[in-house]
């Protein structure tokens, strides 16, 4: 079963479920609009159905914006909060009109308890969560932005029927291309320029796209 259709019947199944039907609710929201509050996230749980979310935080003093996640199509939020019962520091803004399914968090516990089908892919989400942390981490502390940027790009990046396609972060912008690798924009106008020199990417307006898959893998911490 591929990534799609499992988020697909999992999205489903908690729109469907006696557990979260009653309380459920679904919420819109437009480009530009915070969708979440720590406050929020202590009450309900976030099922992402339409559209994208970044989640970021940043360095009041500095004005220094770092992204954390790109929450699209089949995401959760905020999983620390439901494990940990603390209040997060993230901001939040969506970044394409959001459809998004608020649950309350006693609902989503109880789905974890009793629905064994839920509760693996909740883990295993947890588990690719804390993977891409884990990762960005590293990326920051050990490697350049060419470095970062290629590690990003292969994360997003999906091959089907031969035919390698940058998903959720192909259109967006390089201001927040560039604070998903902790850079700043001109930095990562420059990186975009060497990967198209390199034969790896092909950019027309705001649209990239993976030119060479396998040429980019053998970039990878070179």
């Amino acid at each position: 079963m591929d990534t799609k259709t499992s988020q697909e019947l999992v999205l489903q199944e908690v729109q469907n479920s006696p557990l979260t039907v009653k309380n459920q609710k679904d919420l819109y929201f437009k480009k530009g609009e915070d969708p979440l509050s720590s406050g929020d996230t202590l009450k309900y749980f976030y099922f992402v159905m339409s559209g994208k979310i970044k989640i970021y935080d940043i360095d009041f003093e500095t004005s220094k914006e770092q992204t954390l996640y790109i929450l699209s199509h089949g995401d959760m939020f905020d999983v620390v909060s439901l494990l940990d019962g603390k209040p997060n520091q993230y901001i939040s803004e969506v970044l394409e009109d959001a459809h998004i399914i608020q649950v309350p968090l006693v609902d989503v516990e109880q789905m974890i308890l009793s629905d064994a089908k839920f509760r693996q892919y909740f883990y295993t989400y947890v588990a690719g969560q804390l993977k891409s942390m884990e990762s960005l981490a590293l990326s920051l502390s050990f490697h350049d932005v060419y470095q970062r940027v290629i590690q990003l790009f292969t994360r997003f990046t999906q091959t089907v029927d031969g035919e390698s396609k940058l998903r959720v972060i192909d259109n967006l912008s390089h201001s927040e291309l560039a604070s998903m690798v902790g850079t700043v924009r001109k930095v990562l106008n420059r990186t975009i320029q060497k990967l198209k020199k390199d034969g790896i990417i092909e950019v027309s307006r705001k649209n990239i796209r993976i030119k060479n898959f396998q040429k980019m893998l053998d970039k990878l911490n070179i």
